[in-house]
């Protein structure tokens, strides 16, 4: 299977046969897109709670593309209908695409153990608002076991996605599974077993390039076998402290291969999204999601700027590799 495109939002990359934009510095093109064709875009709560904040972060680095998770601290399908119309006016104004929308659905928060009306009401909710924020991705988790067995585990949360899934191919959304918390969190199999159970082209896969380090588990193998469903890319990079414990880095600083990730996703032809997570000061699941004093401005653009930078480096090897 080809890799999908992760780019759902409303603001394409220039046609083929269009004059190409002149380079900025570091070779990046206006917009966010970098060599490769590759759209830079960033979870813009890890620059600031507040939507203003997120929009100057993603503006500072030239890009036009932002991932909601939450606003002042809410998540998207959380708040209220006045606010939800008055941000979804203020990114229109600023020009800004919103690549996708990261959902509580299936998260660590929510055990398959627990009320799957939660994750059904969610959906409701976004599928009428991603239409507004001109997206179709939204990013989902495959449930914590509330303490059941692997089987019945797995049982439950196969029939989860599934019904998710059916519904999000009827309101036109695209459902992607991250590695990340749940029954298919870190292990490529299981992810593989889900997208051929599920078997629907509104049920694709998310791959974070730094979950591997706190998982225990090789990104770049995940990667191998799992790239041909690939809609969507988070970027973080990680080490293991000497106390055991995770810290996060700066891309291609840790131990998480981001550099061999990228240059996997543009050998085999990805042409999506790559969206920054930093992590640096702002991780929902351990700090609480939307503490006023997480995210951080400086931080962000300085993640930006770095990736900008590697795939910078990665992106001219591999289109030379394939024009030869």
């Amino acid at each position: 299977m080809s890799t999908a495109s992760a780019e759902p939002g409303p603001a394409p990359t220039p046609a083929a046969s269009a004059p190409a934009p002149a380079p900025v510095a570091g070779g990046r093109l206006p917009g966010g897109i970098v060599s490769g064709g590759i759209a830079l875009a960033g979870i813009g709560d890890e620059a600031a709670p507040d939507l203003p904040g997120q929009l100057d972060a993603v503006r500072e680095l030239g890009w036009n593309r932002l991932e909601l998770r939450t606003i002042a601290g809410v998540p998207i399908a959380r708040l209220d209908e006045t606010a939800f119309a008055r941000s979804a006016d203020r990114i229109r104004t600023a020009g800004v695409a919103v690549v996708g929308v990261a959902s509580k659905i299936g998260d660590w928060s929510r055990p398959v153990t627990g009320d799957f009306a939660l994750d059904l009401a969610e959906l409701e909710v976004v599928a009428r608002r991603c239409p507004v924020l001109g997206t179709r991705l939204v990013r989902v988790m495959s449930y914590p076991s509330g303490g059941l067995p692997e089987a019945e585990w797995g049982r439950r949360a196969l029939s989860r996605l599934r019904e998710l899934t059916r519904r999000a191919e009827d309101a036109g959304l695209l459902l992607a599974l991250e590695n990340c918390a749940g029954w298919a969190g870190d292990r490529a199999e299981r992810m593989l077993d889900l997208v051929t159970a599920i078997d629907s082209p509104a049920f694709r896969l998310l791959f974070d390039t730094g979950n591997g380090v706190a998982y225990g588990y090789s990104s770049p193998e995940m990667l191998a076998a799992v790239i041909g469903h690939v809609a969507h890319v988070h970027v973080k990079d990680a080490v293991i402290g000497s106390d055991g414990g995770v810290g996060f880095v700066s891309p291609g600083v840790g131990t998480a291969h981001v550099a061999e990730c990228l240059r996997m996703l543009l050998a085999h032809g990805y042409t999506g999204v790559l969206s920054i997570e930093p992590h640096l000061h702002l991780r929902p699941h351990l700090s609480g999601v939307g503490d006023p004093g997480s995210g951080d401005h400086a931080a962000f653009v300085a993640y930006g700027r770095a990736l900008e930078r590697l795939v910078g480096r990665i992106a001219p090897a591999e289109d030379a590799g394939r024009t030869r």
